[in-house]
Order: C-alpha cells, then sequence, then structure tokens
C-alpha cells in the first residue's frame, strides 16, 4: 500500500501498515516509510 510521506515529499511504500480507527471514527492505516523511516498515514484506506 502506498501514501505521502511529508519527509520525502512523494508517493512511497508504507512498511508494517496496521488498520487503525481514528477518533472520528474513519479508517486509516499507520506505518512507516521504507526509504526514510518516517512515521505515515493513509486515511480512508484500511486493508
Amino acid at each position: 500500500m502506498e501514501g505521502y510521506c511529508v519527509r520525502c515529499r512523494a508517493q512511497r511504500e508504507i512498511k508494517n501498515g496496521k488498520a487503525v480507527t481514528m477518533k472520528n471514527g474513519k479508517l486509516a492505516t499507520k506505518g512507516t516509510c521504507l526509504t526514510c523511516g518516517a512515521g505515515m498515514y493513509r486515511i480512508g484506506a484500511s486493508k
């Protein structure tokens, strides 16, 4: 699964992506960037 990395400023693959539910009830995927290791979120796409 891909998401936007703020540190790399590009679409990157999400490493160790886990489905989470945010406070407002929306689904998201939380993981880390394969390239730089920064934390990444992808809102609304949970697999």
